[in-house]
């Protein structure tokens, strides 16, 4: 992205990131607090991000290959900030990104993410990315690369006028 600055990456190896439910949280309360640190109150916004960055994070954990490289990186453009996960994709996670990618393009999102959220039965297996999107006025891109790896990416703006 132009005019990207990088703040802050942390990058494992899948097998180690989905060993443990809880390094969501702890990755992502981590890398919130690291670029936190110079905003209005600190602690609020490293407390939104790091619920937004939790559930991309919840996403990536349940929905990957089997095998590679994963990363998350946080950079800043203007006002926003940008969540960058790069992970490994195999046929079952491609089409489960796919599916989110075409249901996240909906012109209703509101209402399709208040229906997933209230529906009886099973939770429906996109929440965390519906939720990312309508409560945190994300853009969320999902762009397949090589058939084997994925980039998903969420820009928001949780202070100021767009918070």
């Amino acid at each position: 992205m132009s005019g990207t600055r990088p703040l802050v990456e942390i990058s494992m190896g899948i097998e180690a990131f989905a060993s443990e439910w809880l390094h969501c949280d702890r990755i992502s309360t981590y890398l919130a607090r690291m670029v936190s640190h110079n905003r209005t109150d600190s602690l609020l916004y490293a407390n939104l991000l790091s619920s937004a960055l939790n559930e991309l994070l919840e996403t990536a954990f349940a929905h990957h290959g089997p095998k590679g490289d994963f990363s998350c990186r946080v950079s800043r453009i203007g006002e926003a900030d940008v969540i960058e996960l790069d992970l490994p994709c195999d046929a079952a996670a491609l089409v489960y990104y796919s599916t989110a990618a075409q249901r996240l393009k909906q012109s209703d999102l509101a209402d399709v993410y208040h229906s997933a959220l209230f529906s009886p039965g099973n939770a429906d297996p996109h929440l965390g990315l519906l939720e990312v999107a309508v409560d945190y006025r994300a853009r969320i891109s999902i762009v397949p690369e090589n058939g084997n790896r994925l980039k998903l990416a969420a820009e928001m703006t949780l202070e100021g006028t767009a918070a």
